[in-house]
């Protein structure tokens, strides 16, 4: 029986929202929002990132992620500079505290998560990222994503890190 594209937008939105909605349980206690988490965790490890880029792998619009940038910005948690190489290009860094506030914040995650995914093992895990970052990249990438690996990995969005974007570890 061929599977409807409505049971898998289904299936997945709901995962997205319970799981959303369990880690704002824990970031409430830091006035944060997710989504102002996956910045803070988008912009780790990172020498600065274009707000184009970050507005893409954070998967929001980009007046959306200018409102949670000049949030930021007045926490002084991340700051603003011109890209040296493309002058018209601005980048987005962590501050020191802001580095010190998204540590946190994934270690208080973590806390509530757990070592893996909420019903899931680690085997299973490690299985289902790879078949998100692929369906990722298929739609990224307009492709449907067959059985035989076309339309797939590249081009997934993943975290500084290498992680797809959602991964909670």
């Amino acid at each position: 029986m061929a599977r409807q594209p409505q049971d898998l937008l289904h299936l997945l939105t709901r995962a997205e929202r319970l799981a959303a909605r369990r880690i704002q349980s824990v970031l409430d206690a830091y006035d944060c929002s997710v989504d102002a988490w996956r910045v803070l965790d988008l912009l780790s490890g990172d020498e600065g990132r274009s707000m184009t880029g970050l507005a893409e792998d954070a998967a929001l619009p980009a007046p959306t992620l200018t409102k949670i940038v000049d949030q930021l910005v007045d926490q002084n948690l991340v700051f603003r500079r011109v890209d040296p190489a493309d002058r018209r290009r601005v980048l987005v860094q962590l501050t020191p505290r802001g580095l010190r506030r998204r540590r946190q914040l994934s270690r208080a995650v973590r806390a509530e998560w757990g070592p893996t995914s909420p019903g899931l093992t680690e085997d299973e895990e490690d299985q289902l990222m790879p078949l998100l970052g692929r369906l990722s990249g298929a739609l990224a990438n307009g492709g449907g994503g067959g059985r035989d690996g076309s339309g797939g990995g590249e081009g997934a969005t993943t975290t500084a890190a290498g992680n797809p974007v959602g991964r909670a570890r």
